[in-house]
């Protein structure tokens, strides 16, 4: 292939708890304010897990055609929007080669939605009156698959599929395929959507999601009191694309991407490694293709999943990457603390929390950080967004299995 080329962002697109567009999800970050409430979806009687970060005032109807959204799972409609939103940011659409425009959405679950409502069906009336789209609706790649078909994407499509970290790989693979020539622009990043009782009741039985009552002290990361996450959904996308193209059409630039880091803990199927070894070599994995090295202008947005045992082998994690002296210097939030934890998607909408900071010197919160736990000691940017003199971003993510994902934004 040719020669290395640079890779730029030149798109966003995003459906959350906070905000179904970029500005309104970033405005509610820097305010503070969270998307934590009662479940609306269904009947949480008799279930410990009552909680969740939905996605409000949806309206998949400005996305597709409302004869196809019975078709569409729910995390298939938020892939749609985001994508569309990118699309559109980047004014990209008609100005590059369907064969040179690829898609990496994965999703770290996939149609679960689909799955429970025809698994339903099929109790009640029988196999025979299963929906024919019931299989394009949960399988995990067609979120990809349908963006393609909607943008005529011809050139590379990767659907990731690891659990948490799903966003945050699909982005850095998309990365090396345009840095490597296979591609000259990818719509890159992952949706979800398991607020449902199954996906509500599983991760609840696995001991993950909080079973707190108060939505202001259900997601806490590196608090004391932490016990678990708010299962969140929604979409995150990035418009990828190298940094010549984008420059040939004029287009704007939000940030250059610089590094990814990919590695697997190979420990346990939900626990993180106790000496974070994995984790800290994804990170210094990132700024050695980067060609460069960690300092005090850097902004980390964590994991931060508001469970005991991630948020303080996380923290170990930084530590053993930067050295201690520089991590006690660096700003760290989790807007998990706002959004929830959108698990394969959470990586996307952190992506573009990680990439605005950037862009405007304002750090999001931890919001509901009040308790200091000795294992979780660095500056968390507690309770409110901070002013800060960055030029860095590193966006982490880590899915059960061991999976630990990073990718490191820079200024143009």
């Amino acid at each position: 292939m040719t020669d290395a080329k640079r890779v730029v962002v030149t798109g966003l697109g995003c459906v959350t708890p906070v905000g179904n567009d970029v500005q309104t999800f970033w405005d509610s970050l820097v305010a503070g304010r969270h998307g934590f409430g009662p479940i609306t979806r269904f009947d949480t009687s008799g279930m410990k897990g009552k909680i969740a970060a939905e996605v409000k005032d949806f309206a998949p109807e400005d996305y597709v055609p409302k004869s196809d959204i019975r078709k569409t799972d729910r995390h298939q409609l938020f892939a749609i929007a985001a994508a569309a939103q990118a699309m559109k940011d980047s004014g990209i659409d008609g100005v590059v080669a369907p064969e040179r425009l690829g898609v990496y959405i994965g999703s770290g679950i996939g149609g679960l939605d689909t799955l429970v409502a025809q698994t339903d069906v099929m109790r009640a009336k029988g196999p025979d009156r299963v929906s024919p789209f019931m299989v394009t609706m949960m399988i995990a790649n067609m979120a990809s698959a349908l963006v393609a078909i909607k943008w005529n994407a011809k050139g590379v499509n990767l659907p990731v599929v690891s659990a948490c970290a799903t966003a945050t790989h699909a982005i850095g693979e998309a990365f090396r395929a345009i840095k490597h020539g296979y591609a000259d622009a990818i719509l890159a990043g992952a949706a979800e959507s398991c607020i449902n009782p199954l996906g509500i009741g599983g991760f609840t039985s696995a001991q993950a999601l909080s079973t707190v009552d108060d939505p202001d002290n259900a997601s806490i990361p590196f608090d004391k009191r932490r016990n678990g996450f708010v299962m969140g959904e929604g979409a995150g996308i990035l418009l990828l694309e190298s940094y010549e193209h984008a420059k040939a059409r004029g287009a704007k630039i939000y940030c250059e991407i610089k590094g990814y880091g990919n590695t697997c803990d190979a420990h346990h199927i939900t626990a993180p490694h106790p000496e974070a070894e994995g984790t800290a070599v994804m990170i210094r994995q990132a700024f050695s293709e980067a060609g460069l090295e960690p300092d005090t202008k850097l902004y980390i947005n964590a994991h931060g999943t508001s469970t005991p045992l991630n948020d303080a082998t996380e923290t170990l994690a930084i530590k053993k990457a930067l050295g201690e002296a520089l991590a006690y210097k660096i700003v760290v939030s989790s807007t998990k603390s706002m959004t929830g934890h959108m698990l394969g998607a959470a990586g996307g909408a952190e992506a573009i929390a990680s990439i605005k900071a950037i862009e405007t010197g304002m750090v999001p919160p931890t919001l509901g950080y009040k308790e200091p736990d000795p294992a979780c000691d660095l500056d968390y940017v507690p309770n409110r967004a901070r002013k800060v003199d960055i030029d860095k971003a590193f966006s982490t993510s880590l899915g059960f299995g061991g999976h630990n994902a990073g990718v490191l934004f820079t200024k143009i």
